[in-house]
């Protein structure tokens, strides 16, 4: 390519063109004219601002000043919304920089006002734009007009707050609620912003409300009594047991957190702005459900949802329940707790003993799957048969045992041994304990056996009867004194009783409790089972039979003392003083053969 050689213009004035036209006086004189209409600022000084443009990363404000200033986007994160034309307060840092930038700071001007700012705010009751600047103890850090506040958990929301992470960074509207200026702590609450529109909403939506109206709602807290639902402004409660017509023992088992679910409303109190609301009515009841057919003495299967200690709510469908009374679960006539029997959870199989549809109640019955062992208790327990029992109760007059669940029995205190004077049966066993027994006799009406314990045993009584005669001593031990005697131990177990003036001794003082010595039988009476003894009749008897024996002595002396004074008389008057009757008939034989001589 050709170049070709250009000439400048001759006669060309460059200077002119430097200062566009004008003299360098004119261009002075019209830069001082410049500079009279730019604000006058100083470092540090704080000033409004014109926004004039936003990117992602900086904000130019316009002062008025030569040149403009650029802010960092992160200082507006409190105010997402701001845009072109807002008047944003700005501190100047440096009026011109190595750049020739004017620098301003947005943070640091709001910092500068911010505790005044704070203070109007309260008391103007203005509601503040604040940042969310983390999570702390109780609740969160926030960013109020430069400066930090703290936010508590509680007045976040309304609601209960799961989560407080998903309100970090977030920009939030807040009321200044407490301030304290000697510490310069600042509280703000986001709840009370809210509050008072949902109490205007409440008002309107509890206006609108009626009996029977059914809402849809979102389930907003669990409770163990029951569940909280959102209607739009208004909670209102679903009790548990209006949950569903079955037993509920845990409203997380029919409904979950956020669920929307249809309700009906009960009840409402237009002043305490209380609504009761019902889930289960929205669907038919399930006793209008049961199957037609079902009758008395049919044989049902359900599960035990509630325990009582008169007994056992069993629910054969949802929402239909039955009761096993304790008295239906054994065929035992004793006392017991239903929990002795089942506990919740248990499946079992019953039978329906009533049934009311009208009334919506059943009872049931699980014993009667079993045998009633009274039916045939002649054949199982005939009397004079033998068994082990079980002691359940004592009375004063016997003992309460069980031979099998529902069979029981009575042993009479009198029954229990053939030698012991037993007072309590307490003396003689114990509750729970095992005892042999033998069936005397059978009250089926009644449903009760007399049963004995001693019977198991020979009577020793015939025995004794050779033992014990009347007159004979034995060694006995005293075991116990009443006011009418006292009881002696003897021999072979059995026991025999003195009374007080048989208790005495030979030198005259009363035998004591415990001292062994020597009996005397003094009446023994099989039948009543009953021997009287005496101590004292053994010396008794002895000093009478002494007594008895010096005095016929002493006659007898006396006798023989009085034949030596008397004189002496013919030997036949002797003989006639001792004749018998034998020789009273010789003599008559001799007289009749004399006579019939001389004739």
């Amino acid at each position: 390519m050709e170049t070709k050689n250009i000439q400048p213009l001759e006669g060309f004035d460059w200077e002119a063109f430097e200062n566009e036209g004008f003299s360098a006086a004119e261009k002075a004189e019209a830069a001082k004219a410049y500079e009279a209409t730019l604000n006058k600022v100083a470092d540090n000084d704080v000033v409004d601002g014109v926004v004039t443009s936003i990117n992602d990363r900086e904000v130019v404000v316009n002062i008025g000043y030569k040149s403009e200033g650029v802010i960092s986007k992160s200082e507006f994160r409190y105010n997402p919304d701001l845009k072109v034309g807002d008047t944003v307060e700005v501190l100047i840092e440096n009026q011109e920089d190595k750049k020739g930038q004017l620098v301003l700071s947005h943070k640091q001007a709001r910092a500068a006002r911010s505790w005044e700012r704070v203070n109007e705010a309260m008391e103007k009751d203005e509601i503040v734009k604040g940042f969310v600047k983390c999570r702390t103890k109780g609740g969160m850090i926030v960013d109020v007009l430069g400066t930090e506040a703290f936010l508590p958990g509680s007045q976040i929301d309304v609601k209960p707050i799961r989560d407080y992470d998903t309100f970090v960074g977030k920009t939030m509207e807040f009321k200044i609620v407490k301030i304290n200026q000697e510490f310069r702590n600042v509280v703000v609450s986001h709840k009370a912003l809210i509050e008072a529109e949902l109490e205007a909403q409440k008002k309107e939506i509890i206006s609108r409300l009626e009996k029977g109206q059914i809402l849809e709602g979102t389930v907003k807290n669990i409770t163990s009594y029951g569940v909280f639902i959102d209607l739009g402004g208004v909670d209102g409660l679903i009790h548990i047991t209006d949950l569903s017509w079955g037993r509920v023992s845990d409203p997380k088992e029919v409904v979950e957190l956020d669920q929307k679910l249809n309700v009906v409303i009960l009840d409402f109190d237009d002043e305490k702005k209380r609504i009761a609301l019902g889930l289960k009515q929205l669907t038919p009841h399930p006793w209008d459900a049961l199957d037609q057919d079902l009758k008395v003495g049919d044989k049902v299967h359900g599960k035990v949802v509630v325990m009582a200690d008169y007994g056992a709510f069993v629910e054969i469908a949802p929402g239909v329940e039955g009761l096993i009374h304790v008295s239906e679960m054994s065929w035992s006539a004793h006392l017991h707790s239903a929990q002795d029997f089942l506990k919740v959870g248990d499946e079992v199989d019953a039978v329906i003993l009533t049934l009311d549809r009208e009334e919506r109640k059943m009872s049931l019955g699980i014993k009667q799957l079993k045998e009633d062992p009274w039916e045939k208790i002649e054949e199982k327990y005939p009397v004079g048969s033998q068994h082990t029992a079980k002691v359940r109760n004592f009375t004063n007059f016997g003992v309460f045992v069980e031979i099998e669940e529902g069979v029981d029995g009575l042993i009479h205190i009198s029954d229990l041994s053939w030698t012991k004077k037993i007072k309590h049966p307490s003396e003689f066993t114990q509750i729970g304990a095992p005892i042999e027994v033998q069936v005397l006799d059978i009250d089926k009406e009644n449903r009760r056996l007399s049963l004995g314990h001693k019977q198991l045993e020979e009577n020793p009584w015939n025995n004794f009867e050779t033992i014990f005669t009347q007159d004979s001593v034995h060694t006995g031990k005293i075991i116990e004194v009443l006011d009418k005697g006292a009881v002696i131990q003897l021999e072979h177990g059995v026991e025999g009783f003195a009374t007080p003036k048989h208790l005495v001794k030979e030198d005259g003082s009363q035998a004591q409790l415990g001292e062994e010595l020597e009996f005397k039988v003094i009446e023994f009476n099989k039948d009543a089972k009953r021997i009287i003894l005496s101590h004292s009749r053994i010396f008794e008897d002895v000093a009478r039979a002494e007594a008895r024996a010096a005095k016929k002595a002493a006659a007898a002396e006396k006798k023989a003392s009085r034949k030596e004074k008397e004189p002496a008389t013919p030997v036949i008057q002797n003989k006639a003083a001792s004749t018998t009757l034998g020789d009273i008939d010789a003599l008559a034989e001799l007289k009749a053969s004399m006579e019939a001589e001389q004739k």
